[in-house]
Order: C-alpha cells, then structure tokens, then sequence
C-alpha cells in the first residue's frame, strides 16, 4: 500500500504540476518532467531511465550493432552488408534506413563538419551501393528540416535529396524505398498534387502496405502542409479500410488524429469521443492481428501507449508498455527535447493509474 500510495502521488504531480506544457512542432504539447521522480519502480521489471535506448523504437539487435561499430570506428560497410542482408523486407529496410541516416545526423550535428563521416566515405568508396545511396537521400531530408522550411538552403538541400532518390532508383530497379524518402521531399518541396499522386502511385505499385509509406504520405494530406483535417482522416481511413491481412494500417487513423490534436490536448473527454475512440480501436485491432515480428508494430504501439494513458485506460496501456519498454525512438516521444523522460512520465502514470485500480480494460 505504500508503494501504491507513493506512485499515485508521483503521478498526480507529475500530471498536474508538471503540465508545465510546451508547444511542441505540429501543435503537439508534451509533458515536461523531471524523469527521475516519475520512474516507477517495484516488480514491473521495467528498463531504467538512463538506460532507455532512444534510437531506435523496438528492439534489432543487428541493427543496434551496427551503430555501435558505426560510433567507434565508422565501420559503413557493416551498414552496408546490413541493407544488403535486409534486401527486400521494405517495412524493415525503410526503418534501418532512417535510422543509419539519423545517427549520421545526429553524429554532423554534435561534430558539424565532422561527424557522419562514414556516410561520405560509403557514397565515396562505394557509389553503385543502393543502400548508400538510400540512407544518403534519407540524410538529406533530415538535413533540410534541421535547417528548417523558412531557411534558404532548404530548397537546395531538398533537391540534392531528390538527386540522390532518383540515382537509389537506378541503383535499385523495382524497389520502392526512393520513392517513399521521396515522399518526405515532395511535401517539404511542395509538390503539385498531381505530382504527389503520380508519386504515391509508383509508391503503392512496388509496396502497397507499406505501413511507413503510408505514415509519409499522410504528412502531405495533413493540415499543417497540403492538406486538410478531413483530407488526411480520409486518407487513413481509405487505407484502413482496404488494408490486406496483417497490416498495420488500420492503426493509420490514430496518426492521423495525432497530426491534428488541438492545441490544449489532455482533456480526457477528448480522448473518449468518437473520433479518437474509433481510432484506438482500429490501432489495437492492427497490433492484435499484426505479425509478432512486424519491424513497424512498435510504432504503432508507442502512440497506443499515449493515447490509451490519455484516455486513463492504463491497463490497456501497460499492456502496451510491455511490449516495447526499452525503446523510445518513436512518436510521441521522438518529439520531445527528453524522450526518455516523456515516455517515463506517462509509463508511470500507467502505473499509478492501474495499481490504483482505474482505468481497467474496456469489454
């Protein structure tokens, strides 16, 4: 009882003090926390803090290998055999792709003109490499939001990507990977919605459920960029709806209200309203029918997590917590300035909302 005692007040500060709320990039608000209060500890067996990997959102233990060697010696051709082992599993190369191309990144930005030198000496020894190329374009992309869309090297740097997305296609015939890092440069390039669609075509061809090309797409239907609330909730349901077996897409619509929460966003009778309730029912029917292995199923379970502690449906959310405690390199905590901290706030809340007997599951 103790224990219970202590969570519950832990959580009540850090979700009522602490919503010391920031507007985060889109209109999102996150919960700024100091992670060590809310940590919650006791038989759950959850990873500590400081010890949560923030780089990648569920666990890949080749890849995580990789970036080690990457980080001490800039090994590129372990990368490299990575991508070509991958080979056509595009759910998984997409994600090792963004994440070489962020720990290259994020390696320039600690280290500008120094880091990611790796990636120069792949594309340099290597340039008939599609996977290079790949997590090239990927880079670029990465490289114009972090000098942002009002900056005038952005334009530039967008069609340096697409240079690079359109050599990957050459280098890779019949993969769809450049045209989905593509979709990131039509939106940010502002894109005919003719041309969005010719793309998004090509895209569909080569890889249907491609659960991150949909996750890419939907940016542009967005409000905040080409499109409108009811142009991407269109978006994601037409893609629920015709997903085949096994796909994570009926989880798309729960993106598509996260794009397009209200400013002041933790109002739990947001979260038991139709719109949202019909979303987290979609997710939670994706995850269930999802393959154990899908590499994008712990995306979609990160963003469940939020909602359902939101919604102070913490046993749901646990279940959640569960599966991808650990890791943290996913939305919503991808956007925070202390990921780990964020995902740690709302891990706890879970705790104390559950421990204290609210929030049981839905029947």
């Amino acid at each position: 009882m103790e224990l219970l005692f202590a969570l519950l007040v832990i959580a009540l500060i850090a979700w009522v003090a602490v919503p010391m709320l920031r507007r985060a990039r889109g209109g999102r608000e996150v919960v700024q926390t100091d992670a060590r209060a809310v940590d919650p500890a006791g038989g759950y067996g959850f990873v500590p803090v400081d010890e949560l990997d923030v780089r990648l959102p569920g666990p890949d233990p080749q890849l995580a290998e990789v970036l080690q060697e990457l980080a001490q010696d800039g090994d590129w051709e372990a990368a490299s055999r990575l991508l070509a082992l991958t080979d056509d599993d595009w759910e998984l190369r997409w994600q090792r792709v963004q994440t070489l191309a962020g720990a290259a990144a994020f390696e320039l930005a600690q280290a500008p003109g120094e880091g990611g030198a790796w990636l120069r000496s792949w594309r340099a020894e290597r340039p008939k490499d599609a996977g290079g190329a790949e997590v090239h374009a990927e880079f670029l992309v990465r490289q114009a939001w972090l000098a942002g869309s009002s900056a005038e090297e952005f334009p530039v740097i967008l069609e340096e990507a697409k240079k690079v997305c359109a050599e990957a296609a050459v280098l890779a015939p019949g993969g769809p990977m450049p045209y989905i890092i593509e979709l990131a440069v039509a939106r940010g390039a502002h894109y005919r919605e003719a041309d969005f669609e010719e793309l998004w075509h090509t895209v569909e061809q080569r890889a249907g459920d491609h659960m991150g090309a949909h996750l890419a797409a939907l940016q542009y239907a967005c409000e905040k960029w080409h499109g409108s609330r009811e142009a991407a909730y269109d978006f994601a349901q037409r893609a629920a709806g015709s997903a085949g077996p096994g796909t994570l897409l009926p989880a798309l619509p729960l993106f598509a209200v996260w794009e397009h929460l209200p400013e002041a966003n933790l109002v739990r009778g947001l979260y038991e309203g139709e719109v949202v309730r019909e979303a987290i029912e979609g997710a939670q029917y994706a995850v269930h029918h999802a393959a154990a292995d899908h590499p994008m199923l712990p995306h979609v379970r990160h963003l469940l997590a939020c909602f359902l502690v939101r919604a102070e449906r913490y046993e749901e959310a646990l279940e959640q917590i569960r599966h991808v405690d650990g890791y943290v390199g996913a939305l919503p905590w991808s956007l925070s300035e202390q990921p780990a901290a964020e995902y740690a706030a709302y891990r706890a809340l879970a705790v104390a909302g559950y421990e204290g007997g609210r929030g049981a599951a839905l029947k």
